[in-house]
């Protein structure tokens, strides 16, 4: 079987790639016009190119083909055909995002592209077997069930990583934290032979965690490429199809090692929790649109990171928060896998604390609050009782 440093090679190729393609990408994309125009959403004010996708694209691709001319991965690509499913389903999936951010696709025509390619990963068979509940039992997915699950996975996957992706370098950091996280996770239980054999979920979670970090250079603040939808679905899938062949297929029959605490009981727990940000952003923002009688995919500026500018954090500050949080949460989670010993949860309760009053109590915050109550006390009493009628 591979090890760390073999995989570690896939991922710097991953990255390596990504990184020396976004700015020919970035070339073509002006040439073509392939630019996100400034809106009263956005925080940038020129156009932006918006398929850093492709660059993304070409990184999964090539690290693919290395993996498979190192040798060292032969066990998993003999005889099983998914990486050919994970590979046409990335492409698809790019194409369907880069439609959508040059021609703005309706959202059915979206949806129905991301069902199509959780299609062609079940027919693949890259996708999830069986899942377990903590405390309750083993759920066997039949072949009716297996494209429903992976239609759902892959959906919410693909709308959180959409949905977060509102500030330059959020997306990006998020699932390289998250990605980096998950492959050491899995790359553990594939030492411990927990994971049903062969299974890429390791190899296609450092490539994600490559080309996340390849593209974040030239994303971050101020931002010379965008993902676009293009990124934003191919990283959706790639994490979905990970946590799935890991979650989904960890030994069900094990109840527990020695020193792991619930999680193990629960693989699928692990991306719920990793990616808590993104997915608590998504269900907060399925709930705000439900309660406004809003359509689910209407655009608005009520996200996390919305609410950190608004309460005065500049936009780094905003990310870096954000990512403190998923790392955080990754840290809380892979403490007791890879040191076999139940966590502490002092130290990840004061860590949780700091971010907390980092957040509220910053010296920008507390200076925007001083303004906002000082223009209030200054504008007229007949402007005040109109703004409390």
């Amino acid at each position: 079987m591979p090890g760390l440093f073999d995989y570690i090679i896939v991922g710097a190729v991953a990255a390596v790639v990504t990184f020396i393609a976004t700015p020919i990408v970035v070339a073509v994309a002006h040439l073509r016009g392939w630019v996100a125009q400034p809106n009263d959403r956005s925080v940038h004010t020129t156009p932006i190119p918006n398929v850093g996708g492709i660059a993304m694209l070409l990184g999964v691709l090539i690290a693919i083909a290395v993996a498979q001319s190192l040798g060292r991965f032969d066990l998993l690509f003999d005889g099983n055909i998914e990486q050919i499913g994970i590979v046409i389903a990335a492409i698809a999936i790019v194409g369907v995002g880069v439609l959508d951010d040059s021609r703005d696709l309706p959202p059915p025509a979206k949806v129905t592209g991301i069902v199509a390619v959780a299609m062609l990963l079940t027919w693949f068979g890259a996708t999830m077997y069986y899942f377990r509940v903590p405390y309750l039992d083993v759920f066997i997915l039949s072949g009716d069930w297996q494209p429903v699950v992976t239609v759902i996975w892959l959906l919410g996957m693909t709308q959180a990583i959409n949905l977060i992706d509102g500030l330059d370098g959020l997306a990006a950091g998020i699932v390289a934290i998250a990605a980096g996280a998950f492959f050491l996770y899995a790359f553990r239980l594939s030492q411990l032979d927990l994971l049903g054999q062969p299974n890429l979920g390791p190899l296609v979670a450092v490539i994600t965690a490559g080309v996340a970090v390849g593209f974040l250079p030239h994303n971050f603040n101020p931002a010379r490429i965008f993902m676009g939808d293009g990124g934003a679905f191919l990283l959706g899938l790639l994490l979905a199809v990970c946590t799935g062949m890991v979650g989904g297929r960890a030994d069900p029959l094990t109840q527990a090692f020695v020193g792991q605490t619930f999680f193990f009981l629960a693989p699928l727990a692990i991306p719920v929790l990793i990616l808590g940000v993104p997915i608590l952003d998504t269900l907060f923002a399925i709930i705000r649109r439900a309660s406004q009688r809003q359509a689910i995919d209407v655009a608005d500026k009520g996200h996390l990171h919305h609410r950190l500018m608004n309460l005065g954090h500049g936009h780094r500050r905003s990310v870096a928060i954000l990512w403190s949080w998923t790392f955080l949460l990754s840290a809380f989670v892979l403490y007791p896998v890879l040191t076999s010993t139940n966590p502490t949860y002092l130290p990840f309760g004061m860590g949780a604390i700091a971010i907390v009053l980092f957040t509220v109590l910053h010296p920008s915050v507390r200076r925007k609050r001083a303004e906002e109550i000082e223009a209030a006390l200054l504008r007229p009493a007949s402007e005040q009782i109109r703004a409390d009628d």
